[in-house]
């Protein structure tokens, strides 16, 4: 009979997991793949160089598991909007506002996107998971349009791709273009109530945009 590991160093095992991909998050946000050092996220951590590539291999295997686990924490979001039984209209705004907010709080998330455009994609081509990841997504707007559709709210010439390609787009740009679009505008992404009416307003669009017939 094979030892099983001790509960606790379980729990250690996976707190250690945990910072490290928090704190590579940030570096790989910050830095990007190239500039990132495995040396820089380990003095952030309570660990060493030698446990990172202990749990992740190297900096690659590091990379690829914050790619992927950055990806997995919105459709954990996602998914945990619970719309079954809430009107297909009120549905649809829940979930473009739920995107928005976790935009906003996960802005690395959003850097991490950008950084794997800018390698065309170099890195996620290698995370086939996150295709299966991603599914539930265009699943969520299936049910939530199909509906709307049988309610006779929502125009029948909309795909849920096209939905979700609307509100991560606006949700993205919140972040992405923060910084240029401010100075140019004079516009404060981050002062509260601009927020709150840029976060009103995407539940508006895709409502409105659906219940055009």
């Amino acid at each position: 009979m094979t030892d099983q590991p001790r509960p606790e160093l379980q729990r250690d095992a996976a707190r250690t997991r945990t910072e490290l991909l928090k704190v590579a998050t940030e570096v790989f946000a910050e830095s990007g793949y190239s500039g990132a050092r495995v040396d820089v996220i380990a003095e952030r951590t309570s660990t060493t160089k030698r446990m990172i590539y202990y749990y992740f291999g190297g900096k690659e295997g590091l990379y690829l598991a914050v790619l992927e686990n950055a990806y997995l924490g919105i459709r954990e979001a996602e998914q945990k909007l619970q719309v079954d039984h809430v009107d297909p209209v009120e549905a649809i705004r829940r979930l473009a506002e739920l995107t928005f907010d976790h935009h906003i709080a996960h802005q690395d998330f959003i850097r991490l996107v950008s950084i794997e455009n800018i390698h065309r994609g170099a890195y996620i081509n290698r995370l086939e998971s996150l295709r299966e990841i991603s599914r539930p997504a265009t699943s969520l707007l299936d049910d939530i349009l199909v509906r709307g559709r049988e309610k006779k709210l929502f125009r029948d010439d909309v795909e849920a791709l096209d939905v979700h390609i609307v509100i991560s787009s606006y949700c993205v740009f919140q972040v992405a273009n923060r910084h240029t679009f401010g100075f140019l505008f004079g516009v404060d992404f981050g002062e509260v109530s601009q927020r709150a009416h840029l976060r009103r307003m995407i539940g508006e669009v895709v409502v409105g945009w659906l219940t055009t017939h």
